[in-house]
């Protein structure tokens, strides 16, 4: 994906992720100054030095995005680092293992707290604080919400996820309404199977699992991280400026119908 974001400042939660690093290294690749932000400084540092290795500028911050003082420290380092902020990306989120996928009146409530704390509370937090300082700078910006197919149709046993995720859709779509006023665009993606070392542990290194799953994908195969950092790099440009409360589904086509003969 190429687009023009030369001069703008970008900010990733989970950046020490898949998903996550592979958008501070397209964002960078763009022209982007790049905040990579989690709660393990050592993957951090890792995306860091690709961004850097690769001729691009990132710096590491150290966050919790379940915390209102962490999120709020966040934006504050990114401006005190770089001066300004124009586009955060929400993309820090957790889920239970298929150990912990259980019916709800069998799931697990610290479970729960933890999910709706990470993937929703910090969405809010994180864009509060965000969209504070774009209103501030008076120049727009953009804010991209990561959620999951399962926001759009749910999945048995993993009720906190499920919740935290569709909330997270209504919420950009409300931001939407609210700060388009202020020139901010504010989008959704929904990733569906997204390959990853866990990803790949858990779904695809049995093969009888691996032909099940693949079995919902018209396309036959899951998706890449950098198939979700080329739609963050679109919606953060200037290419998606009439694009705001909108929800990318980025999924082979897993929910665009039933893909198996019945």
């Amino acid at each position: 994906m190429k687009v023009d974001l030369n001069g703008k400042v970008a900010i990733v939660t989970g950046g020490g992720g898949a998903i996550g690093s592979a958008m501070c290294t397209q964002l960078s690749s763009n022209g982007a100054k790049v905040i990579v932000a989690g709660r393990t400084l050592k993957t951090l540092q890792a995306t860091v030095d690709a961004v850097v290795a690769a001729g691009g500028e990132a710096s590491a911050v150290v966050a919790d995005v379940s915390s209102r003082e962490s999120a709020q420290h966040l934006i504050d380092e990114a401006v005190r680092i770089y001066g300004r902020l124009d586009c955060m990306v929400n993309n820090a989120g957790i889920n239970g293992g298929p150990e912990y996928r259980h019916p709800i009146h069998q799931y697990d409530d610290g479970l729960w707290d933890r999910i709706v704390s990470i993937d929703l509370n910090g969405v809010y937090y994180c864009s509060k604080a965000a969209a504070r300082q774009l209103i501030a700078q008076g120049e727009g910006g953009s804010i991209i919400n990561i959620g999951s197919i399962v926001g759009l149709t749910p999945l048995r046993l993993q009720c906190a996820f499920t919740a935290a995720k569709a909330a997270v859709f209504n919420l950009t779509r409300t931001m939407a309404l609210e700060l388009a006023p202020h020139g901010i665009r504010v989008n959704g993606i929904a990733p569906g199977s997204i390959m990853n070392e866990g990803v790949k542990a858990l779904f695809y290194n049995d093969k009888q699992k691996s032909a099940a799953i693949m079995s919902h994908f018209p396309v036959g195969h899951p998706g890449e991280p950098e198939d979700i950092a080329a739609a963050t790099c679109f919606l953060a440009s200037g290419d998606a400026k009439f694009m705001t409360g909108s929800i990318m589904t980025i999924d082979g086509g897993w929910i665009c119908g039933y893909n198996r003969d019945l």
